[in-house]
């Protein structure tokens, strides 16, 4: 089972763990070579960042990719490649760019994406089961955005359309889907994971997360 498989990789990765600016911050060392960074609050236990890099043919690692946590506004050439589209009569200044970035809570996955100022019966929130995706897009045409959920794809469960709801407000719109039972459980298992290990201080060990 892919759930089990997940679970597994996890614990048996390299770890270390360091406590620093009010965050737990832990890095992992798969087998495969793959590196995941993670911080969570030390009170609430809450994910605020998820961020992972591997190496490239040449045997070096390339630079860190967020999934999880805050994300530099996108500039107009990165657009397309992350399958946003502006419209060529509406383009936006640097600072008004759409930001996307995940936030996750403890119950569901969640999404935000700033400055769309449009009203919220101009949004579609779809999944698509064949691409395995969430799709965005606007009636008016202004923007449009496909996502994956990458929690599910290393777990392999299929998406559920019923898991997905978004609300918009403050030219923000917030985009959540329910996490299931599965992914509960292996986040459960991991935090029981994370509280065997012994976390150093700031100024003890350094961790590898930058």
């Amino acid at each position: 089972m892919a759930v089990a498989s997940w679970l597994e990789s996890l614990r048996a990765a390299k770890k270390t763990s360091l406590l620093q600016d009010g965050r737990k911050k832990v890095h992992y060392l798969f087998l495969d070579g793959k590196e995941m960074a993670e911080e969570y609050d030390i009170k609430t236990n809450e994910l605020l960042l998820r961020k992972w890099r591997q190496k490239n043919a040449l045997g070096s690692y390339g630079q860190w990719q967020t999934e999880v946590g805050e994300l530099a506004p996108l500039s107009t050439s990165m657009l397309e490649l992350d399958h946003i589209k502006e419209s060529s009569c509406n383009v936006c200044k640097a600072d008004q760019m759409p930001i996307f970035m995940r936030k996750d809570l403890k119950m569901s996955f969640q999404w935000r994406i700033r400055n769309l100022p449009y009203p919220v019966d101009v949004y579609d929130v779809s999944v698509d089961q064949n691409e395995r995706c969430c799709i965005v897009r606007t009636s008016n045409k202004k923007y449009y955005k496909k996502f994956s959920i990458p929690d599910m794809d290393r777990c392999q469960l299929p998406l559920d359309k019923s898991a997905l709801s978004f609300t918009h407000a403050n030219n923000t719109l917030i985009i959540t889907y329910q996490k299931p039972k599965e992914i509960l459980e292996v986040e459960e298992e991991l935090q029981k994971e994370l509280k065997k290990m012994n976390a150093s201080k700031d100024g003890d060990v350094e961790c590898k997360t930058q």
